[in-house]
């Protein structure tokens, strides 16, 4: 069984009060109530929320009755739990496809319910916001959300499920059922969460998700991405401004460097995790993770000095997958790496730049598998831009 949420072993590190970076997934504060661009369609438009019914109203989305996600999920009884937060706990169910009403367990319909915990205080906006987003936008990178449920102190969401689990098990979890993901499944997944980003940042969108990880991604039974958990999820800015200000909320590891310092929050600053989790990806190896020696406990600062040089880039691959691609593939992937993670946020590529790129990528290596010819000088893409 793929289990639909889980959450990675981060680690602890101090900040101020002020600061929302966090250390464990559903420990967010903050998150943006307003409304979606309006250049989305005003079917899917949303309104400013002025009290909790408004939101869920303006939400194209099933409102279920406690008892019927209790039924779907045998009760939320422990071994139906795939999966735990700070959010609180995920459960696997069944509904009716047609009717989405309660069905037998192995019957219908597999749903994902994420039932907020009563006893935190945090989560309650994180829960309002994910509707807010993700109630009302639909692509096959981007996780479906089916539903609700908000009766007394209960708050639930209900998601389609996503068989394989997240992306940060298959990396990093060892065992017997999480095999080695293979080269060519993690470029697919690089792409598709590109992808994802691609129609988040779009000018009809136009949506930071400010929480690119590797346990936000989830993978379906055909190895599909999906991004997820649109808790810090926040609007673009508006008008000639070049940033949101913001509190500084996400996760240690992945957050870009800017953000941090400033709190000035842009998409650019999403193509920063998104070089960290490319080179997650590349490496096998956590964001952060002080079981590693002196000198590696951050990713990012171990592996840049390495990839910018090509005789070191083998150093930084993950050794389980040696064998699978070319250095000529390293190269481009390790070079894409290293401009989403610059330190300058314009010397980042955008995020069509990127899925270019990967989409090359991906192409140039079925042209070559299946022919066996020496790919042409002349096809590789040109410079990014930022």
């Amino acid at each position: 069984m793929g289990c639909f949420f889980s959450v990675p072993s981060k680690i602890k590190a101090e900040s101020p009060p002020r600061n929302g970076l966090n250390s464990k997934d559903g420990s967010k504060e903050e998150n943006d109530l307003s409304c979606l661009s309006s250049k989305v369609s005003s079917s899917a438009m949303l309104l400013t929320p002025q009290s909790e019914d408004e939101i869920l109203q303006a939400s194209n989305l099933k409102n279920f009755t406690f008892n019927e996600l209790r039924t779907a999920t045998r009760n939320f009884r422990p071994d139906s739990m795939v999966g735990e937060g700070g959010f609180g706990c995920v459960f696997k169910g069944w509904i009716d496809e047609h009717t989405l009403a309660p069905t037998k367990p192995g019957t219908g319909m597999v749903i994902a319910v994420k039932r907020l915990n009563q006893e935190s205080n945090q989560g309650h906006i994180e829960w309002l916001t994910e509707i807010n987003y993700l109630g009302q936008l639909s692509h096959p990178n981007l996780v479906k959300l089916i539903g609700y449920s908000l009766e007394d102190d209960h708050r639930i969401l209900v998601y389609e499920f996503v068989a394989k689990g997240s992306l940060d098990n298959h990396l990093f979890r060892r065992g017997s059922y999480f095999q080695p993901l293979s080269w060519n499944i993690r470029m697919k997944v690089a792409l598709d969460a590109a992808k994802g980003l691609a129609f988040l940042h779009s000018d009809e969108v136009d949506v930071i998700y400010r929480d690119f990880k590797t346990s936000n991604i989830l993978l379906d039974s055909n190895y599909n991405a999906k991004l997820s958990d649109f808790g810090l999820a926040k609007n673009g800015p508006e008008g000639d401004k070049s940033h949101v200000s913001t509190r500084v909320m996400g996760t240690y590891g992945y957050a870009a460097p800017e953000y941090i310092a400033t709190g000035h929050l842009t998409k650019k600053s999403d193509i920063y995790s998104f070089g960290v989790v490319l080179l997650e990806l590349m490496s096998g190896k956590r964001a952060l993770d002080d079981n590693r020696p002196s000198g590696e406990h951050s990713l990012v600062e171990w592996a840049k000095p390495l990839l910018t040089n090509k005789h070191k880039i083998s150093q930084v691959m993950d050794a389980r997958i040696e064998g699978q691609y070319s250095k000529r593939e390293a190269k481009r992937i390790a070079h894409l790496a290293i401009q989403c993670l610059s330190t300058e946020q314009k010397l980042r590529p955008n995020i069509n730049e990127v899925v270019r790129l990967l989409e090359h990528l991906h192409d140039s290596k079925d042209t070559s598998s299946s022919s066996n010819a020496t790919p042409n000088p002349s096809l590789s893409p040109s410079p990014l831009r930022s």
